[in-house]
Order: C-alpha cells, then structure tokens, then sequence
C-alpha cells in the first residue's frame, strides 16, 4: 500500500479510520513529535473547537483525514497558503515527518490531531466548519471479505457531511480501481451530495503526483480521483 494511513471500518466496534501500526520512530522524527507537535498540535479533546481561533484567521478550512507521510500535504500547503489544513493521522512517524516538513518549509497553515478522525469528526468539529475533505489513497483492502474494513462507506461519509458547508468539497483519490468504483457508488447515494465531473474527475491542480503513484502510471496502474460538493 501506497501510505501508512490504514483505513478500518468494524461494524461491531464502530467506525474507526485505521488500524495501529506504529512502525519505527527515528531520531528526527522522535524530536519533531516531542519539540513541535506541542506547537503545530492540536490535543484531541471531547470539545468542540474554533478552528479560526486556532489559525489566527477566518479562512477556507480543509481536513485532511490519514496524511501518510505528510509529503502531499505539504505541499498542497504550500500551493494553497490561503487555506488552512487540518492533517489527521494515528501514526507516530507520520506525525513527526510532517511536523519535521513543516518546520523546514515554514507552513503556517498546518495544523496536526494525532488521533482516530472519526473521533475528531464526532468530538470536536462543529458542524458546518468544513470547505473541503481531502482523503487520498486510504487502504482499498482489496480482499473481498476484508472490503468491509475500508473507510468510504456510507456510515462514515454521514457522519462527515455535517461537518461540511453547504458547497464545500470532497475529494478521494485511490489506484485500486474496484474501490474506486466503490467510492463512486457511496458517494453518489448520498442525496446532499453533486459529482461535479461525469463519473472520475481529472486530478485538480493542488493535488502533487506522488513517488508512488508516479511509479504506478509507469507500470500501466490507473490512478482515480472523485470530487464531489455539497449541494
């Protein structure tokens, strides 16, 4: 799989956004989490939150759910400085090499939960703060009898769209073509929700190819983006 993020759905324990699978913490990214998460953090809380009080501005609000290593959404960051970003992750090395990212290209419009979104999305966004949802190539879990573990499922997608303002977006990207099929059905059920392309939308500008990907197209692999707004 193409990131660490590792989307999970259990019906008997409820939704949740991955599976925990920590990996190795190197040095840099042990400091990064310890010196800069206190700073570009926000503390997962059961408590609503003024996201313009947290970002100093009354800005367009992007959540990013299961950021990988953060090395699209920094740069996504960095094309759209005007947007503040709300990059949500579980896992620790992850964490600490976007927090290491943004020390070192300077990025004011990031800030990182460190926690399960689905409990960030019931727990502390309020409803109606979001201008978009980012959520690029979560695990397809391609074996069948695994497909009910995968995140774009209608239960989550209604939990989400609460939080999203009435035309705000969202965007998924994945190169497993089933899932994608999937996503489009999901998403298409839902009666708030208008594709603004005719099925797979073309990749927008904001959204930087990644190694992986870039790979994948070389190899002939499909790669599908779907963007939907609230009617």
């Amino acid at each position: 799989m193409n990131t660490d993020n590792q989307p999970k759905i259990s019906h008997l324990r409820g939704i949740r956004s991955f599976v925990l699978r920590q990996g190795h913490l190197s040095a840099a990214q042990e400091r990064a989490v310890s010196e800069l998460l206190p700073i570009y953090g926000i503390p997962y809380q059961k408590q609503l939150i003024d996201l313009n009080k947290i970002f100093n501005r009354n800005s367009d609000k992007i959540l990013e759910i299961g950021f990988g290593m953060g090395v699209a959404t920094a740069e996504i960051a960095q094309r759209l400085p005007e947007k503040d970003f709300i990059a949500v992750e579980v896992h620790t090395p992850g964490v600490g090499n976007l927090l290491k990212l943004i020390e070192e290209q300077q990025l004011n419009n990031i800030r990182i939960i460190h926690h399960d979104a689905v409990e960030v999305i019931n727990d502390m966004l309020p409803d109606g703060v979001l201008d978009g949802v980012h959520i690029f190539f979560p695990d397809p879990w391609h074996k069948k009898r695994h497909n009910k573990r995968r995140l774009i499922q209608t239960p989550f997608v209604q939990k989400l769209l609460p939080k999203i303002k009435s035309g705000g977006y969202i965007h998924l990207a994945t190169d497993w073509e089933e899932y994608a099929q999937q996503m489009l059905e999901v998403l298409s059920a839902e009666s708030d929700l208008s594709n603004t392309a005719r099925d797979f939308a073309e990749k927008p500008n904001y959204r930087p190819e990644t190694k992986f990907e870039a790979r994948g197209k070389r190899l002939g692999h499909g790669v599908w983006d779907l963007l939907f707004r609230k009617k």
